[in-house]
């Protein structure tokens, strides 16, 4: 007897799941896309706003021996509901924080709580593949990029209809509540992990070795890939608003292509890898990225810009 869709543990653990990653995308998208209006409102520099946008990075960095701790004291399940709720709750402090230090320092426990949700949904990803046989994470991945497309979407909207910041926040913390709701109904019970036992005989001492060509290649690939993906994140609205001299209403759009184009390769990226090949869905996929986004910047204006955005999705 086939299980009913409705009732089908996978897929609702699957959908639960989901609205974790549409959280992550909608809320770092939220706040990416207002980048300009917070610069306006705290009289930032580019200086201080690229500061700013590096202690997200920095918090998110320096998080993984706390998210490591946390992993096993509460558990997959615990730390990403905790974090979810913790990041809807940092978009009011954002858009209330008077001065500029304060704004550096909701944005450093943004990338803290980013880099913990990131490693429990993840987790609950990979569990959730293991326990019932069957892949889901390119789909969960391409709904993160769903979250930032929509999150860019609203802001567009919110941005024609109203000036302020904390309103709009307002919005977005209403629907990152509805989200976290929906993920709780449905995310994997784990157990935290136990303390290893110290006693019985001694583990054998691993061998270590500097890492392969191939690995420090990969490596390289990640970094320039992560700057990419960043660099449209949190600068294509001050692009298009202050070099392309696109609207208030039209820059939060940047954001809202590349994540489009994210969530279409995203859906089609299992197929391209078993026909072609992963290294060649590598090199073509990065040479369209970077031939695209140059070409853009050397044309100038706002339609080559989006055109060289949706190439780098």
């Amino acid at each position: 007897m086939r299980v009913s869709r409705l009732h089908d543990p996978f897929l609702r653990g699957q959908l639960a799941i989901a609205a974790l990653f549409l959280s992550l995308g909608f809320q770092y998208a939220t706040w990416a896309a207002r980048i300009p209006a917070v610069k306006s409102g705290l009289d930032l520099g580019a200086a201080e706003v690229g500061v700013l946008l590096m202690a997200a990075g920095v918090g998110a960095a320096v998080s993984f021996p706390l998210v490591a701790w946390l992993m096993r004291r509460l558990g997959s399940r615990r730390l990403a509901l905790l974090s979810q709720l913790g990041l809807a709750l940092l978009l009011l402090a954002l858009a209330a924080a008077p001065n500029y230090p304060l704004a550096l320092l909701v944005m450093c426990a943004d990338g803290v709580l980013v880099g913990c949700l990131n490693v429990a949904m993840n987790a609950q990803g990979a569990a959730l593949e293991t326990r019932f046989e069957r892949n889901t994470m390119a789909r969960l991945h391409a709904t993160f990029s769903a979250g930032s497309l929509l999150a860019a979407l609203l802001a567009s909207g919110m941005t024609a209809a109203t000036g302020s910041v904390a309103a709009h926040f307002g919005v977005a913390v209403a629907l990152l509540a509805v989200l976290g709701v929906c993920a709780r109904t449905g995310l994997l019970d784990d157990e935290p992990a136990a303390a290893p036992e110290t006693s019985g005989p001694k583990r054998e001492r691993r061998r270590r070795s500097l890492p392969s060509r191939v690995t420090l290649w990969m490596c390289g690939a990640m970094v320039f890939g992560t700057v990419a993906e960043g660099a449209m994140n949190d600068w294509s609205a001050l692009y298009l608003e202050d070099v392309a001299e696109a609207s208030a209403e039209l820059a939060p759009l940047g954001i809202a292509v590349v994540s489009g184009m994210m969530v279409v390769a995203r859906l089609f990226a299992d197929g391209w890898r078993g026909r072609w090949g992963d290294g060649r869905v590598v090199l073509v996929g990065s040479a369209v990225a970077g031939t695209g986004l140059a070409a853009a910047l050397i044309g100038g204006g706002v339609a080559p810009a989006l055109a060289g955005f949706a190439c780098m999705g």
